[in-house]
């Protein structure tokens, strides 16, 4: 297995370990943190970037990647999407989902998980795959890159409105995913505003985000 192998696979179970927190099941239909979410959306959503690996990862992506996993989010349209009523926003598979229950997202969940675990133990994952609904292609480690920003970000969502600490991360996940964001962070408002934003209470910005 490459680094970036092992450090999904223990993202993962992280996250799997979150996903069956017994308030996830006792919150299931309450609003989330995030808007237009319920609890169960969104362990739904965060779920799926298991089901995502399990999906892709067997197939051998077609054309040349892209560069880098920071261009991966250059090119999102949901990046740049300023209202929720946007299309690239759109949550009916989250509702979808959720609408099945809890058992279910769990089971869909620890299945994908198995199958990813074995596929890349075996060493049988295509080393370029394709993204479909994005329309390019990512070299393994940087699809899997973007699948542990999506993991780390949505557990501390997840965390937050079932009112628990955000799961802790290995430092090789949580490494590759807290450089990406500052990269994408400074790209977008500056190395300026991102020194003062770590550095300098006395002036912070009003926000700094990656997204």
């Amino acid at each position: 297995m490459e680094a970036s192998d092992g450090a999904f696979l223990g993202a993962a179970r992280t996250a799997l370990a979150l996903l069956g927190h017994d308030r996830v099941r006792t919150r299931w239909d309450a609003p989330s943190v995030l808007p237009r979410m319920t609890v169960g959306m969104l362990a739904c959503h965060l779920g799926r970037q298991l089901e995502r690996a399990h999906e892709i990862l067997p197939t051998a992506g077609t054309g040349a990647p892209i560069g880098t996993a920071a261009e991966h989010y250059e090119r999102a349209a949901w990046v740049t999407a300023v209202s929720l009523d946007d299309p690239s926003m759109d949550r009916t598979t989250d509702e979808r989902q959720a609408a099945a229950g809890v058992d279910a997202m769990l089971a869909r969940c620890a299945a994908a998980y198995r199958s990813v675990d074995g596929l890349l133990t075996a060493g049988g994952a295509a080393a370029v795959v394709t993204i479909p609904w994005q329309g390019w292609s990512l070299r393994r480690a940087d699809f899997l890159l973007t699948r542990l920003v999506e993991i780390v970000v949505h557990s501390d969502d997840l965390a937050r409105s079932i009112d628990i600490d955000t799961p802790e991360f290995a430092s090789d996940a949580i490494r590759p995913v807290l450089h990406l964001l500052v990269d994408l962070a400074a790209a977008r408002h500056g190395q300026s505003a991102l020194i003062s934003a770590l550095t300098r209470r006395e002036r912070q910005p009003d926000t700094v985000s990656a997204f």
